[in-house]
C-alpha cells in the first residue's frame, strides 16, 4: 500500500528524527537521494549544465547540497536564489566549494535556456497558493526551455495537503520526495505537475494509522479479490442485482451486466426494461420481470445506469437492506434523506459533474479540489463515495484515509465505461467486499482493463469489460 501523509504529520516525524541524528544529517540524506535521481535522469553528469532555482526553505538547501554533489562529478551547476538574503548558508557554501556558481534571477533566462536540467527548490511542502510573480516568471522561462525539470519534494506552487493548484505552478518531469508521499503528489490537479514521483527513504517513520491517503498496489488488490472455495456455489459466491437501462438507454444495462459478470459474484440478476438485450448478449444472466424487491436472492444491488426518470425503481432498491451502488441517473433520482437513512452500505459513483450537482457547486470547483469534494459528499450522504476522474478517489463517511487510484488511462473517458465500472464494483460488493474495498478494487481493475483494452488507441466500453479478467490475473504474481 502506498500511503501519503499530511504536512503536519511529516513535519512532526521530521522533528523526531532530527532529534536523534547529528545536525544536518537529514538534509544530507535528502540531498544524496536527490543528486542520485538527477544523475540518473541526466545519464551523463560530466559536462552537463544544471540550474538550481533556490527558495528560502529547507528544500532550497536540499537543492544546493545536491547541486554540490553534481558539481563534484563535473557538472556545471549554477544556483539562482530567489531571496538572496535568506538562502541556506551551508548549502550555498558547499556548492561554491564544489565549483558551482551563483546568478541573480535577472540573469537566469539565458542559463535556463542552455540548461540540461533545472532543479525546482523554490517552495517546500508548507507553501500555500500559487507562485509569487518573480518565481512565476522563472517558471515560464523553464516551461519554454528544453530542460528536464526535477522538483524537490513537490513542485512549487501546488498544495501538498490537498492537491489543489491555486495559481501558477512549476511542472516537473520528476519529483523526488523525501520520507513519505504527500497527498498532492497523488491527487489531481497537482499530480499532473509532479511527473514521475520517486520516494527517497530518509528514515522517516510517520505514526501508524496517520495516513490521509492510500493507493492500492497489485499485492493489495490480489489479497482483497474474492476467490471461490471448494464448497462454493453461485449463491455462496454472491448474487448481484442490476436495475439499470431504459427503453432509451438499453445499452447501459448491457454494459453494467458485462462488468458485473466479471466481478467475482456467482450470478447476476437483471431487473428492468432491457431484459431482451441483456439476454441476447449474456444468456447466463438471470432476468426477472418483477421489481427489485421480488427479484429473488440478491447480496447487493447496482441501480441507476441509463435509468432515465425511473425514480420508483431507485427508491425500491434503496429500501432493500443490502449494499447498494448508486450511479448515473440513480444519483440524481435518489433522495439525500433516503440514502442517509440506510443501514446497509451505500456506494455512490459520480463523476465530477454529477458530484457538483449533488453538492450544489460548479464542476470546476470539484475538479480543482477533488479531495475536499469527495470527503464533503461522503459526509453529506453518509455513504462511501467513489469520485471518478483521472485520479479516482474513494472516501468513506466515517473518515479515515481516502483511497486514490491512478491505474486508468485517458482512453477510459468513453461512453459506457462508467456503467462497466458500476457492474464490476457492484459484483465485488455482492461477493463480500466492503464499500471502500469494492470501490477501490473495482477502480483499480477497471483502470488496468482500460490500459489493456486501449494499448494507446481508442477502446469502447465493451472492450474494457472484456479485459477485466486479464486485469484480474495481472494482479496475481
Amino acid at each position: 500500500m502506498r500511503t501519503a501523509y499530511s504536512v503536519e504529520t511529516v513535519r512532526t516525524a521530521e522533528r523526531a528524527l532530527m532529534a536523534r541524528l547529528p545536525e544536518g544529517a537529514l538534509m544530507q540524506r535528502a540531498a544524496a537521494g536527490l543528486a542520485a535521481a538527477c544523475a540518473e535522469l541526466l545519464g551523463r553528469v560530466y559536462g552537463s549544465r544544471v540550474v538550481l532555482l533556490v527558495g528560502s526553505g529547507d528544500n532550497g538547501g536540499d537543492a544546493l547540497y545536491a547541486g554540490a554533489r553534481l558539481a563534484r562529478r563535473g557538472a556545471g551547476v549554477t544556483a539562482v536564489p530567489l531571496s538572496p538574503g535568506r538562502v541556506h548558508g551551508g548549502g550555498l557554501a558547499a556548492l561554491r566549494r564544489a565549483g558551482g556558481s551563483v546568478a541573480s534571477p535577472d540573469a537566469a533566462g539565458d542559463l535556463i535556456g542552455r540548461a540540461d536540467l533545472v532543479v525546482d527548490g523554490i517552495v517546500g511542502i508548507g507553501g500555500k497558493g500559487g507562485l509569487r510573480p518573480d518565481a512565476e516568471r522563472l517558471a515560464g522561462t523553464v516551461a519554454r526551455s528544453g530542460a528536464a525539470v526535477v522538483a524537490v519534494d513537490l513542485p512549487s506552487g501546488v498544495d501538498a495537503d490537498t492537491g489543489e493548484v491555486r495559481g501558477a505552478a512549476l511542472r516537473a518531469d520528476l519529483t523526488v520526495t523525501f520520507g513519505a508521499y504527500k497527498p498532492g503528489l497523488l491527487v489531481d490537479p497537482a499530480r499532473e505537475y509532479a511527473g514521475v514521483v520517486r520516494l527517497v527513504d530518509i528514515g522517516l517513520a510517520p505514526p501508524g494509522g496517520s495516513a490521509v491517503l492510500e493507493a492500492l498496489q497489485h499485492a493489495d488488490v490480489a489479497r482483497l479479490l474474492p476467490a471461490p472455495a471448494a464448497e462454493s456455489d453461485k449463491y455462496r459466491r454472491g448474487v448481484v442485482g442490476i436495475a439499470a437501462g431504459s427503453a432509451r438507454y438499453p445499452g447501459a444495462a448491457v454494459l453494467a451486466v458485462s462488468g458485473a459478470l466479471r466481478g467475482g459474484a456467482g450470478a447476476v440478476r437483471y431487473v428492468g426494461p432491457a431484459g431482451e438485450a441483456v439476454l441476447a448478449r449474456f444468456p447466463e444472466t438471470l432476468v426477472s420481470d418483477a421489481g427489485p424487491a421480488q427479484a429473488g436472492r440478491v447480496q447487493a444491488w447496482v441501480v441507476g445506469p441509463g435509468a432515465g426518470d425511473d425514480a420508483a425503481t431507485v427508491a425500491e432498491v434503496l429500501a432493500v437492506d443490502v449494499p447498494v451502488l448508486l450511479d448515473a441517473d440513480g444519483l440524481r433520482l435518489a433522495g439525500r434523506d433516503a440514502v442517509r437513512g440506510r443501514t446497509a452500505p451505500t456506494l455512490m459513483t459520480p463523476h465530477a459533474g454529477e458530484a457538483a450537482a449533488l453538492l450544489g457547486v460548479r464542476r470546476e470547483e470539484v475538479e480543482a479540489a477533488r479531495l475536499s469534494a469527495v470527503r464533503e459528499l461522503a459526509a453529506a450522504y453518509r455513504a462511501t463515495v467513489l469520485l471518478k476522474g483521472s485520479t479516482t478517489l474513494v472516501a468513506d463517511c466515517e473518515g479515515g484515509a481516502v483511497r486514490v487510484n491512478a491505474t486508468g488511462t485517458p482512453w477510459l473517458a468513453t461512453a459506457g465505461s462508467g456503467d462497466v465500472l458500476s457492474g464490476l464494483a457492484g459484483s465485488l460488493l455482492a461477493a463480500g467486499l466492503g464499500a471502500v474495498d469494492a470501490g477501490s478494487v473495482g477502480a483499480y481493475l477497471h483502470g488496468l482493463a482500460g490500459r489493456f483494452a486501449s494499448a494507446g488507441a481508442p477502446a469502447g466500453a465493451h472492450d474494457i469489460a472484456a479485459r477485466i479478467p486479464q486485469a484480474w490475473r495481472d494482479t496475481h504474481p
